[in-house]
């Protein structure tokens, strides 16, 4: 799964935009997903019976004639929907801490700009706004934007292992929004062993993936007819 990430202030029109994006993505046959960022509790689900059943059980999903939701009542981890969501571009709305993928910035200005991760050390690939920041460029265009974001998008796993010589994933991510990296760097997310769910990478740190390999190849080894070489292992739920 590849990202990009959609960032602004307080009604600068975040969900406009990204409405528009993943509407130029399907027309690039890209198949977006979108995850939103907000300090609402509510959601969209105040005062429905999946509300009461939340409240009671602290979990609930909430299967419709044509959509599925699922909530739980405690702020939960971007990583954990990403399986479920199965796609393969995912355009998040908010999250301005994040520092795994490359963000367009909503800004009315220069200033503003680099407030929000353009410019040199930042994150943005396009700022959405009359100025563009030290090499990153204005784009208004949506399908323009759509085009870079198809070109440029990836996402790290967030595990901060190391592995890859910098200290977290924001600084990979720096660096391969810059040219100077590219998402292939992190070793969580392409090493010697790799593991998917639903279609989605899982991530590995180097440590949990050294202990995983020994212990299948050991396995493994006890088998006849095992010889050393790729494998392939397939669980069906």
């Amino acid at each position: 799964m590849r990202a990009v990430n959609i960032v602004g202030y307080k009604n600068t029109g975040k969900t406009t935009l990204c409405l528009s994006v993943i509407e130029e993505l399907k027309r690039l046959r890209l198949d977006p997903a979108a995850l939103k960022f907000t300090h609402q509790d509510g959601l969209d689900k105040t005062g429905t019976d999946t509300a009461r059943l939340l409240e009671a059980s602290g979990a609930a999903a909430a299967i419709g004639g044509g959509e599925t939701a699922v909530f739980w009542k405690r702020r939960g981890f971007m990583a954990d929907l990403l399986p479920m969501l199965g796609r393969e571009m995912l355009v998040v709305e908010g999250g301005k801490g994040l520092g795994v993928m490359p963000r367009v910035v909503i800004a009315s200005g220069a200033a503003e700009a680099r407030e929000l991760g353009a410019g040199e050390g930042g994150l943005a690939i396009a700022v959405h706004g009359p100025e563009g920041v030290h090499g990153v460029p204005a784009v208004t265009d949506p399908a323009e934007l759509a085009g870079i974001i198809a070109n440029r998008a990836f996402l790290l796993p967030g595990l901060d292992c190391g592995g890859c010589g910098r200290n977290d994933c924001r600084e990979l991510a720096v660096e391969i929004v810059a040219g100077k990296a590219t998402p292939s760097d992190c070793v969580a997310a392409g090493g010697e062993i790799s593991v998917e769910t639903g279609g989605v990478p899982l991530p590995l740190n180097p440590f949990v993936a050294r202990i995983l390999k020994a212990g299948i190849q050991a396995m493994l080894g006890e088998l006849k007819g095992y010889a050393p070489g790729e494998t392939t292992i397939r669980l069906k739920r």
